[in-house]
């Protein structure tokens, strides 16, 4: 019986049944996160990028680290999850030297982190055939599934809209679908984490009607089996690709001629844009954060806009918060063992002290001066902070909405605040190949530091920004900087971390921050950037107060606790993605 014919007990059933795997077990008990999800049947997450060094796959920003942090709740929990992923041979490192940043490509070899070869598979390419490795690294119930081959590049490689870009992007669908088939495994879901991994929807479209399924049928199924999760706001930034790239990359790929139909129906001027497609693809659809789903701009093929189920973006917490604080939280029930809040949770925060947040906070920064070690700031020099001292950080991929540069804006109000509190700034952030806007940028910044006696040794910048630098930072500062233009920022975690581990939040009311109260942090706003300004030298003074009274600092850090531990929780995340598809 072919596998997918009429007959077949896994042909078509509703969303709850996915593919083969049972109707879900009895109604989710606490102490049981996972569903009836199965290891040969496990929710697939497809991702251009992760960032997980361990891995020895270096990511660009807060995608790839989230794909991680989802891999890690997963097998924490016990869910047969397999990330499929590509491996970059090559990686880039940032340095500065003589007041100007450089790039440094490092080779990368799977063999040196654990991963198995599997086999290879193949996709065809401008007529070649392009020979894929599969390498495998499994863990309790994940696994991390990657191809690669030797040409494959770095992480977003030439323009959005190159050969290049869109090689890469067919290898993980297709190669990545192939890899699956090889390994015995069938999706009970696919989760297209934005829309560099679109094909790999099309490459199961693909096979469904090679395998006898009828078109419309297949196209029904993939659709009710394919979740895609939005990362961005406006669907016009996106980069196009033509028909001509199609021709020479996708289509050769694509086996069922009622499928390259539909695909080059999706065609307008000779130029397709992968989210309309990605949305035509996927019925379930996703944004990361409450006020993200209320404001992105996508549409379909139709000119409709595109509804999104917000599902806020969570962290990892057993990855990114301090063992001592961890233990704390689990002691004393503030946490369950998944890192789920308890149900009263709010009441455990409460027995939080000033005394015990200034320990740990004591015991973090011992935490970030020894990850401060390798990190050279941007003279060069090795930076050790007393574990008194206060202070800010700006930590995050360096873009424009995010403004790296906002602080620096007024240098001598931004020195009173530091000197009149002996307090430190800390920026860490990773400026894209070829983002001359914001090099120019991150250069005035340098040298608005380097020309006042004050801010030369109180204000550092630390270029090779990654993973094990965010999260000394997390422990060892004691108040962060998040001022994203508002509407602009999807969800962002960094801001989660901090939280979690008792920093101060000064920030924009965006992205995951908005799904809580203005009220719950140390809020920035305005009518206008200059009245943003000034409210954040205010918030950057109240800090520093806050910090020395115990009353302000027990109330402000429960305030952040009570509102956001439910967010950050990448426990809660997971719980609120099986929730959504499979319903019981």
């Amino acid at each position: 019986m072919n596998e997918y014919s009429d007959d077949s007990p896994y042909f078509y059933h509703p969303l709850e049944n996915i593919e083969d795997v049972e109707i879900f077990n009895e109604a989710l008990e606490r102490k049981k996160l996972t569903r009836s999800l199965q290891p040969d049947r496990p929710y697939t997450y497809w991702t251009i990028e992760l960032y997980d060094q361990k891995d020895g796959i270096r990511g660009g920003g807060g995608l790839g680290m989230l794909a991680a942090d989802a891999l890690r709740v997963a097998d924490d929990n016990n869910i047969p999850f397999a990330l499929i992923t590509p491996f970059y041979p090559s990686e880039t490192h940032q340095y500065m030297k003589d007041g100007k940043l450089f790039d440094e490509h490092r080779k990368m070899n799977y063999h040196d982190y654990g991963f198995k070869l599997i086999d290879q598979v193949n996709v065809k390419c401008c007529d070649t055939l392009c020979h894929l490795d599969v390498i495998e690294k499994r863990f309790k119930s994940a696994r991390i599934i990657a191809i690669t081959e030797p040409n494959f590049g770095e992480l977003y490689s030439g323009l959005s809209g190159s050969d290049h870009r869109l090689y890469q992007e067919v290898s993980l669908g297709f190669g990545g679908y192939a890899a699956l088939k090889l390994l015995g495994l069938k999706p009970a879901i696919m989760q297209l984490n934005e829309v560099a991994t679109f094909f790999a929807a099309l490459a199961r479209l693909d096979e469904l009607v090679k395998n006898g399924m009828d078109f419309y049928e297949a196209v029904v199924y993939t659709r009710k089996h394919t979740l895609y999760t939005n990362h961005t706001l406006v669907q016009a930034a996106e980069a196009e690709f033509s028909i001509d790239q199609f021709e020479r990359f996708v289509f050769p790929n694509v086996k069922s001629l009622a499928v390259k139909k539909w695909l080059a129906d999706k065609f307008t001027n000779g130029h397709i844009k992968l989210s309309s497609v990605t949305i035509e693809i996927a019925e379930l659809r996703s944004g990361v954060s409450k006020l993200h789903t209320r404001v992105a701009n996508y549409r379909d093929i139709a000119g409709n806009k595109v509804k999104f189920k917000p599902i806020t973006n969570g962290v990892d917490l057993k990855t990114w918060v301090m063992p001592e604080i961890m233990d704390y939280y689990q002691k004393t029930e503030i946490l369950d063992q998944h890192t789920m809040p308890m149900p009263n949770f709010q009441n455990q925060v409460d027995r939080l002290t000033a005394s015990l947040i200034r320990d740990f906070k004591k015991n973090g920064r011992k935490i970030l001066n020894e990850v401060l070690k390798k990190y050279p700031n941007q003279n060069g020099d090795i930076v050790s902070f007393d574990e008194n001292a206060f202070i800010f950080d700006f930590r995050r991929r360096f873009v424009d909405y995010k403004r790296p540069e906002m602080p620096f804006r007024e240098p001598m109000r931004l020195r009173t605040i530091l000197e009149n509190s002996g307090a430190y700034y800390v920026l860490a952030g990773r400026v894209h190949t070829g983002d001359s806007v914001m090099y120019e940028k991150l250069k005035q910044i340098l040298k608005t530091i380097s020309e006042d006696d004050y801010l030369r040794t109180h204000v550092f910048y630390f270029p090779d920004y990654d993973e094990k630098l965010a999260y000394g930072l997390s422990c060892g500062a004691n108040a962060a900087i998040n001022i994203p233009i508002v509407g602009l920022e999807a969800c962002g975690t960094s801001w989660m971390k901090d939280i979690a581990n008792l920093n101060l939040l000064i920030s924009t009311h965006d992205g995951g921050v908005a799904d809580a109260s203005i009220n719950s942090y140390l809020n920035v706003s305005g009518a206008s950037e200059d009245e943003e300004l000034d409210m954040l030298y205010q918030r950057m003074e109240e800090a520093t107060e806050i910090y020395q009274n115990d009353f302000d600092l027990e109330f402000t850090i429960k305030r952040q606790l009570d509102a956001y531990l439910p967010v950050a929780s990448g426990a809660r995340m997971m719980q609120d993605y099986l929730d959504f598809l499979f319903p019981s």
